[in-house]
């Protein structure tokens, strides 16, 4: 492509499509360009999933969002965001992974493993879904561990360990459960984490309680092995548990590697909130701006589509305001 683009985005998520809506009511010139399928981190979600989230919440643009239910599913979002990119006409490049991010006097060259371009504004949309937080353990990279959990079939009849106390880990354990799973929780807290659904958390709290969940809290995985795993409890004990699977969805954190080759300054706090104006969403680096969860650093639970659909507007209008 030789043509200059006013803006690319990097990231086909909902708010990486919300910026392209924005871009293109303003007339700008603009593209998408998207590592692996549109709304990619949604359709890597299990395939049960419920949103949080009522549907006009996940709206963008103020396109309505029909949905059978108050909280729609990850079907239903996955429809939603495909009709509005078709429906708009939307440039989106997808199955495009940007590698590097260059400055050219006013302008940055961008090489994907597929084209160059030439922008003048770069949008950072890229969420957090792609890299797990790890165990470190002994034993992490065995097949029979898994980081991403998609359908509770799969274990059906196993001896399954879930790490984890968060949404994700809920769903999975009573999902798994259900379809005859034989499951164990491994709980680093003291508890189930406190913003789990508020529907789902009295259920494994209760199958937790009559035995039907197993939960050790305050433990930790110490080796995975074969047909085992050992844990740690609070009593400083070494727990071997018989086991098929183990399914770690203790979270994900964003590409901060990616972030810190292009410049953009990240916090030293242990927290690596990257450097941006909070009124115009501009990064440390001029013309390269930041939306979405992607600003909350390893807090990923502090932005999500409802709270930073409102990113596009302000990143869009700043870029108009500096070329009037």
């Amino acid at each position: 492509m030789n043509t200059t683009l006013d803006v690319l985005i990097i990231g086909a998520g909902p708010i990486g499509i919300a910026c392209a809506l924005e871009a293109k009511k303003k007339n700008l010139t603009y593209l998408i360009v998207e590592k692996g399928v549109l709304v990619n981190s949604l359709y890597n979600y299990p395939t049960n999933m419920t949103f949080f989230s009522t549907s006009e919440k996940l709206e963008i643009d103020d396109i309505p969002f029909i949905s059978s239910n108050a909280k729609p599913n990850k079907k239903e979002a996955l429809e939603y965001y495909r009709r509005i990119v078709s429906s708009n006409k939307l440039h989106v490049n997808l199955f495009e992974k940007v590698t590097t991010v260059q400055t050219k006097e006013h302008l940055y060259d961008v090489t994907t493993n597929k084209n160059k371009y030439q922008a003048k504004q770069i949008i950072i949309s890229t969420g957090f879904y792609d890299i797990p937080n790890y165990l470190n353990v002994p034993g992490e990279d065995l097949p029979k561990v898994f980081h991403y959990y998609d359908d509770p079939h799969y274990f059906s009849e196993q001896d399954v360990v879930i790490v984890g106390a968060s949404n994700s880990a809920v769903d999975a354990a009573l999902e798994i459960y259900r379809k005859g799973g034989r499951v164990t929780m491994i709980i680093r807290g003291e508890n189930i984490g406190d913003r789990v659904k508020y529907w789902v958390k009295p259920d494994i709290v209760n199958r937790i309680e009559e035995g039907s969940i197993k939960a050790y809290y305050h433990s930790e995985i110490k080796e995975i092995l074969k047909d085992k795993v050992v844990i740690s409890t609070k009593e400083g004990k070494e727990i071997s548990l018989k086991n098929d699977f183990v399914v770690a969805l203790t979270g994900y954190q964003p590409n901060f590697d990616f972030l810190k080759n292009i410049g953009i300054q990240l916090s030293t706090d242990g927290l690596k909130k990257p450097a941006y104006n909070p009124k115009t969403m501009e990064s440390n680096l001029k013309g390269i701006y930041l939306a979405g969860v992607i600003c909350g650093g390893k807090e990923t639970h502090k932005w999500f589509i409802e709270n930073s659909r409102i990113h596009a507007k302000m990143i869009i209008k700043d870029i108009i305001e500096k070329q009037s």
